[in-house]
């Protein structure tokens, strides 16, 4: 006879409680608590390059860049993670006076893996979408030169697909007013060409 594994299910307070005490990170959605995977090389560098990018354009204009460390909430839905970036513009507004966990970006970035590809452009950009203050939404491939650009249409909510492959290209973060090249984020990264 085989038997049904139970999953131990969690409240938010308990992740929370869990996750502050923690030496690795986790994600939280509706009770269920999963660990998030370590980063490559290419990771690092596109996220590292991106982040010190706008933390250089961003300086005096009311706007913060986070990296991967900093928890965000998306209220409504019970989720927790832990984007690769994260641009708040105005009053940071944290869940509770711990602050470290954030609920209102106007833009957020994903790095993406072969094995988080689907997940970061599916479920995590519709439970994303549940942010009011989000604006913007990037996806940045780590093993092939590709941005996808997710712009929130603020008359009717929509949201707007923008891609490009090209390193030439420059790309509009509307939600900050500013442009950066594909060249910048991938410098120093190493891509296969025949995936």
């Amino acid at each position: 006879m085989i038997m049904a594994q139970t999953i131990k299910r969690y409240t938010e307070e308990e992740y929370l409680s869990l996750e502050r005490n923690a030496e690795a990170k986790s994600e939280f959605y509706q009770g269920e608590i999963t660990a998030m995977e370590g980063a490559t090389r290419n990771h690092n560098i596109i996220s590292g390059n991106f982040f010190a990018y706008l933390h250089l354009k961003l300086k005096g204009k009311g706007c913060r860049p986070y990296s991967n460390d900093m928890r965000l909430h998306t209220p409504g839905t019970a989720f927790y993670t832990y984007p690769d970036i994260v641009v708040v513009c105005g009053k940071d507004e944290f869940l509770d006076n711990e602050f470290d966990t954030l609920l209102n970006p106007v833009f957020l970035v994903e790095v993406l893996s072969h094995s988080t590809a689907d997940y970061d452009n599916g479920r995590k950009f519709m439970r994303y979408r549940a942010i009011p203050d989000l604006k913007e939404y990037w996806t940045i491939s780590s093993y092939e030169h590709r941005i996808v650009k997710n712009l929130k249409n603020d008359s009717d909510n929509s949201w707007v697909l923008t891609e490009t492959t090209n390193l030439q290209d420059e790309m509009k973060i509307s939600s900050l007013d500013i442009i950066v090249s594909l060249n910048e984020i991938y410098e120093g990264t190493e891509i296969l060409k025949n995936l």
